[in-house]
């Protein structure tokens, strides 16, 4: 039995975390934000085969960017495997991630959700897509590797997270946008886990503010604007980031900053991505990605 799913990568701009139900349940905490999905992200396969004397009972590679750690994977297993009597099956699973991890884009949860799907569809076990994507969900929360990105990138698009919590319990509203081109550059990785443990109260008292903000205007270039005075307001603009948003700004060109990571994007006219190109490409020690949205979430590959 094999599967291949794919999930795209996700950019937050700004949020607000949601992290105080009285249960703990993790389907509900969550948060609330906006942010974007990209083509780029990752593709997994699954191979579930007979179990023929090998100590585990999975084989977890990746191909591409390395992923520093495969908890968030075992722990998508596991759930599976609590659906049925899989204990003489062999799962192996290869994660092609074609996004640097650690930057801010959503890697463990695209590795989430693209085994979520890849797994069901490999076991047959016909689960309602928002039952698959609060597994994947829950794998991310209970991981602390991330909050918003699991519904964000089911999702897919630039979207608005309307309603903390997992797949079927979050709600996003999408906006619609001309056809932009999406540039990035990544100088080095944070931890989400200790940023948003250390920065809560700062993050939530700006990031509530600005989700209205962007309901009323559903505006990118506003989205850009945001996104910069969050990353200021919080304080992780580095002295490289603050000389290359300087320089964008200097030519007229909208910027954000990806939370979290030493990222920045931006949001452009077609027309305008070489412009970008040749300020980014300045910047020797950055890895720079060209993009586009992608509109269609997380799905199962039929190829």
């Amino acid at each position: 039995m094999e599967a291949k799913a794919f999930c795209p990568a996700h950019i937050t701009g700004f949020f607000t975390a949601h992290l105080d139900d009285s249960q703990k349940i993790s389907e509900n905490l969550g948060s609330m934000g906006a942010g974007f999905s990209i083509k780029q992200g990752v593709t997994t396969s699954v191979s579930v085969s007979e179990k023929k004397g090998q100590k585990s009972n999975f084989k977890i590679s990746t191909i591409g960017y390395e992923s520093d750690k495969t908890d968030v994977s075992e722990f998508v297993l596991n759930e599976f495997l609590k659906l049925g009597d899989f204990s003489d099956r062999f799962f192996d699973i290869k994660h092609e991630i074609t996004i640097p991890v650690g930057y801010g884009l959503g890697s463990s949860s695209a590795v989430a959700l693209s085994l979520s799907f890849a797994l069901d569809e490999a076991l047959e076990t016909k689960l309602d897509k928002t039952f698959i994507g609060k597994i994947a969900h829950n794998a991310e929360v209970n991981c602390k590797t991330g909050l918003g990105d699991v519904l964000a990138s089911y999702h897919g698009g630039f979207e608005i997270r309307v309603k903390p919590g997992a797949p079927g319990i979050g709600s996003v509203e999408k906006i619609s946008t001309e056809k932009i081109s999406i540039i990035m550059i990544c100088f080095s990785p944070i931890s989400t886990n200790k940023f948003i443990k250390e920065r809560l109260s700062q993050i939530n008292g700006l990031g509530g503010k600005m989700v209205n903000r962007l309901l009323e205007s559903k505006n990118y270039e506003h989205f850009q604007d945001m996104s910069l005075e969050f990353a200021e307001y919080i304080d992780v603009m580095t002295p490289k980031m603050q000389k290359l948003v300087n320089e964008l700004s200097d030519n007229n060109i909208k910027c954000g900053i990806a939370l979290f990571g030493e990222t920045i994007f931006t949001m452009i006219p077609k027309d305008k991505q070489d412009e970008v190109l040749k300020i980014l490409e300045k910047y020797s020690d950055g890895i720079i990605i060209k993009s586009e949205l992608d509109n269609i979430g997380a799905r199962i590959l039929n190829n």
